[in-house]
This record gives structure tokens, C-alpha cells and sequence, in this order.
């Protein structure tokens, strides 16, 4: 099992594992996945600790598999063990008018999928902030929310000015996910400072730049789009030839290569490592492959070491890259 450490209170009543298990993996994009063999990954990884999940409407069969996970656990464990998992999905509509029928029949569609009569973190995102049906949208959300179809609302993608408009209409928002890594420190400069003064968390994804911050990739030459085999890795290699090119990319896993042997974990242990200590940051999402294969072992290094003055040092001297604020905009504006 994991330490204490590994866990945090998202909100009083959500003690959620800080590394996430991300179902983006499932959709489609990265290969199919055998249900069958899905399953009993999926119950693997909450006995290891890894008791948090992190999916969407959009992720192809993302929803049914929690709530095929939901009964096998209740048939192992008893229903009881469902309090100690926790699911964070997505809302992801069109833009358009946002009714208050239109808004619950979609959380409704989830929840049946989920099995489940109330999602613990509905986290929300919009196309196009020239419509805006979101803020209707998350006033209907906050209502189904007071009626216990949702526990705690959240977002996905939204800049900071948008949450800032978001938060002063009145709307409580308990989490923003959003890209944050070494290559990706956008929320560095006004997104955390917003989200400390309202007691919004973050959720990072990106951290492990869907696998190329890993050993796999150190010392490896720049590689061309055959050789970059799922739709995480061709994301973010645009997101590295942006911040500074393949061979500043280099320098930065050397210098996570040093620090991780002089804690004797790995590259992508310290990437992680580095954005859960960040101000603000709830946990970093991780994609599954289930399965497909096992880092649980792995991942679970994050968590049996902290960050010194020497690491930080070391990072200092990768240099910032190019200002991603000034090439793409703020958090979540790559989508739009």
C-alpha cells in the first residue's frame, strides 16, 4: 500500500490519492483495450493504493468500465470499499444553449454509465469562451450539485481569467485540472497564485509528457512522427519542439536522470515529484494502461522521497525555455 503521504483531503469530505489514474488511455486513441483483462488491472490498482480516477464522457468506454469496476469491487469487497474510491469525470458539451434539461440529462447519462448516484467531482470544460452558455451551464451544475447529484464541482482547461469571472459569479469550484510540468510551468504565473487565495486545487496532467520524460527517451535522438506511437506522445512533442526544441528536452532528463539517482528512483518519479510539490497542486494524473502495462511499483516511488536544495539547484540550471504564456496563451488555450 501506499504511505499517508500519497493522500490528500481535496475537499473535507474527499481524501484522494495524489497520483491519479488517468482513463484518457481508453478512448481509443492509444490503442484498444480488452475489457476483460481492464477489470482485474482495475481492481490491482486500487489494492495498491492508487484509489482515485480521473475519466470523461469522451473517453470512449471510460464511464461504463467505473461502473463495471463499482460492482466487482462491491462483489469482492462489499459495498463499503466504494467509499474509499473516488471518480472524477468530465462534462464536455458542444457549446450552445445551456438549459437546465440539457445540462442534467448529460449528468444523469453519467452517472448510469458510472453506476453511481452521485459523481464525486463533475469537472467541466467549454470550446469556446465567446459562448457564455458555460456560466449557465455551471449555475445548473451548482443545483444538481445542491441536490446530491454531484458532490463537488470542478473545471478542465479554463484560463484564469475565466476563473476568476467564474469565481466571482458566485460559483464554488474546488479544482482546475491542467497541463503542468518542467516543459509546461504556465500555471506558475497567475493561475496558483489565484487558486491559493480561493482554495481551488489543481490537478496536473502532462507531468510524464505522455512517457517522454522517462528513461525510455534519454539519449535518444529527436524522433519522427512514426516512431511516436499514441496520441500523448505526438501532443506533447509539439508541446517540447515549443518550449525549446528536442535537444534543450535533453538536457532537462539528463538533469532529472542526476537528481533521481541521487534518490534512487526515476526520471518520471522526479518530474512528478516536482509538480506535486508545486503551491496549489492536488495531485498529477497518470495515464493506464490497463491492462496493457503495470508502473504501479514505479509510480509509487513519487512518494518515498521529497525535493532538496541540491534538486533544485540542478533544475535551475535547465533554463527556462521559451515563454510558453507569450507562444500559446495561458492554461487550457491550446484548446481553443
Amino acid at each position: 500500500m501506499l504511505p499517508e503521504t500519497a493522500y490528500t483531503l481535496l475537499t473535507p469530505d474527499m481524501r484522494m490519492c495524489r497520483l491519479l489514474n488517468g482513463l484518457w488511455q481508453v478512448s481509443g486513441a492509444h490503442g484498444p483495450i480488452d475489457p476483460s483483462r481492464a477489470l482485474p488491472d482495475m481492481l490491482a490498482y486500487h489494492e495498491a493504493g492508487f484509489t482515485t480516477w480521473d475519466l470523461a464522457d469522451h473517453y470512449g468506454p471510460a464511464e461504463d468500465f467505473i461502473g463495471a469496476f463499482r460492482d466487482a469491487l462491491t462483489g469482492r469487497a462489499g459495498a463499503a470499499a466504494l467509499s474509499e474510491s473516488l471518480a472524477f469525470t468530465k462534462w464536455v458539451p458542444r457549446p450552445g444553449r445551456m438549459t437546465r434539461q440539457v445540462v442534467e440529462a448529460a449528468i444523469d447519462r453519467s452517472r448510469a454509465r458510472m453506476k453511481t448516484e452521485t459523481i464525486d467531482l463533475l469537472q467541466f470544460h467549454w470550446w469556446d469562451y465567446r459562448d457564455k452558455g458555460y456560466l449557465d451551464a455551471l449555475h445548473h451544475l451548482s443545483d444538481l450539485r445542491d441536490e446530491g447529484k454531484i458532490r463537488h464541482i470542478g473545471l478542465t482547461n479554463f484560463d484564469s481569467h475565466r476563473l476568476e469571472l467564474i469565481t466571482a459569479a458566485g460559483i464554488r469550484i474546488v479544482s482546475n485540472q491542467v497541463q503542468f510540468s518542467l516543459v509546461d510551468q504556465r500555471p506558475l504565473a497567475r493561475m496558483i497564485p489565484f487558486c491559493q487565495q480561493h482554495g481551488i486545487a489543481l490537478l496536473a496532467y502532462g507531468g510524464f509528457a505522455g512517457g517522454l520524460i522517462g528513461e525510455a527517451w534519454h539519449q535518444r535522438r529527436e524522433p519522427g512522427l512514426s516512431a511516436l506511437t499514441t496520441a500523448s506522445q505526438r501532443k506533447y512533442k509539439r508541446m517540447i519542439d515549443a518550449w525549446g526544441g528536442w535537444e534543450h528536452f535533453q538536457h532537462l532528463l539528463r538533469v532529472l536522470r542526476r537528481v533521481g539517482q541521487r534518490h534512487d528512483v526515476g526520471i518520471g518519479a522526479v518530474a512528478a515529484r516536482w509538480v506535486l510539490e508545486q503551491a496549489a497542486v492536488g495531485g498529477v494524473i497518470v495515464g493506464a494502461r490497463l491492462g496493457e502495462s503495470d508502473h504501479r511499483a514505479e509510480n509509487a516511488k513519487v512518494f518515498s522521497f521529497a525535493l532538496d536544495d541540491a534538486d533544485h539547484a540542478e533544475f535551475a540550471s535547465i533554463g527556462g525555455g521559451r515563454d510558453l504564456m507569450t507562444l500559446i496563451g495561458d492554461c487550457g488555450d491550446e484548446y481553443r
